[in-house]
């Protein structure tokens, strides 16, 4: 077919695919809008090509960690309640979407202490906000009959939880402890002598 050049509206006829030169098309020559993502091949943008900040966690798969807050405590806390009290490990994570889950991860140094006969168990739970989402047992503790001196333990109270807060407004996670008491003068310490506890938040796309 003959190459046809129309002067009336300006178009050319006739060109066969690959009959242009290597280089005779450039950036400039492209209309706006003209290459959409049905013109790319597989691995045309490498990651030289992305823009700083181009990948958000809008985009990014199910399962993704989008965030990570950590926080520490070393504060002494003695607790001698039966009922749950703040041991000073709290930490705030603001999610990007309501379905994205929130996993967190506890560790959290403590010791009880019992100068008579009995038992009693510390109990360490996991709040979101006002709500208790996880309780865990790190200490149990017993004396026979006739013991007078003092009897130490120390444990690590961990939890792990994969908690679902469905919302986008900051939210605070922190632990409280209390002591179940069936023995006199019963004291639980948290980070006893400044031992340090921490908390982990990681955001996980949904």
């Amino acid at each position: 077919m003959a190459i046809v050049i129309n002067a009336n509206d300006g178009t050319i006829s006739g060109v066969a695919v690959g009959g242009l030169p290597d280089g005779i098309v450039d950036a400039g020559t492209l209309a706006t809008n003209s290459v959409d993502s049905a013109e790319l091949i597989d691995g045309s943008i490498d990651t030289a090509h992305i823009a700083t900040d181009q990948i958000t966690s809008a985009i990014l798969p199910a399962g993704s960690i989008l965030q990570v807050v950590t926080a520490t405590t070393s504060s002494n806390t003695q607790i001698t309640s039966t009922t749950y009290t703040d041991t000073s490990l709290t930490a705030n994570i603001t999610p990007s979407s309501t379905s994205n889950k929130v996993l967190v991860l506890v560790s959290q140094n403590v010791q009880g202490q019992m100068s008579s006969n009995g038992e009693y168990t510390v109990r360490l739970q996991l709040l979101r906000d006002a709500t208790s989402i996880q309780i865990v047992i790190p200490l149990s503790l017993s004396a026979g009959v006739g013991v007078s001196s003092t009897i130490t333990m120390r444990s690590m109270g961990t939890m792990v939880q994969l908690d679902s807060p469905s919302t986008t407004s900051e939210i605070t996670y922190k632990t409280q402890g209390k002591v179940t008491d069936l023995a006199d003068s019963v004291t639980c310490r948290f980070q006893e002598g400044t031992t340090e506890s921490s908390i982990v938040l990681m955001e996980i796309a949904g």
